[in-house]
């Protein structure tokens, strides 16, 4: 492997592992270390955020391949981030109560 080819290995593991932070505290992936799905939408902004200030800082450095890596990582992060964003600041419809399996219930 030449220098070249590590260093764009390098920088997609770099890329890849600051996307699966942000999936995990989006919620969308389970945290291996903790065993369950937690949201944390402020950390997930800081990851995106990172992930944009490395791209637009070595954008001018970056081969066709890497370019096109970081861009469509991002641009899945920020629609998964504003689906996520928009599904949190949704009100939750209260439930309505069931009818018991033997027709009670509340009253009509």
């Amino acid at each position: 492997m030449d220098k070249a080819q590590k260093e764009e290995l390098l920088l997609t593991q770099v890329v890849l592992m600051f996307q699966t932070a942000a999936l995990q505290q989006m919620g969308k992936l389970k945290n291996p270390l903790l065993d369950k799905v937690e949201q944390d939408l402020e950390q997930a902004q800081i990851s995106i955020d990172i992930l944009d200030v490395m791209h637009s800082k070595m954008k001018s450095n970056l081969t066709p391949k890497e370019e096109k890596m970081f861009s469509t990582v991002l641009q899945e992060l920020k629609l998964n981030y504003l689906d996520e964003l928009t599904k949190a600041q949704k009100p939750q419809a209260p439930e309505k109560p069931s009818i018991e399996a033997d027709g009670s219930g509340p009253p009509a």
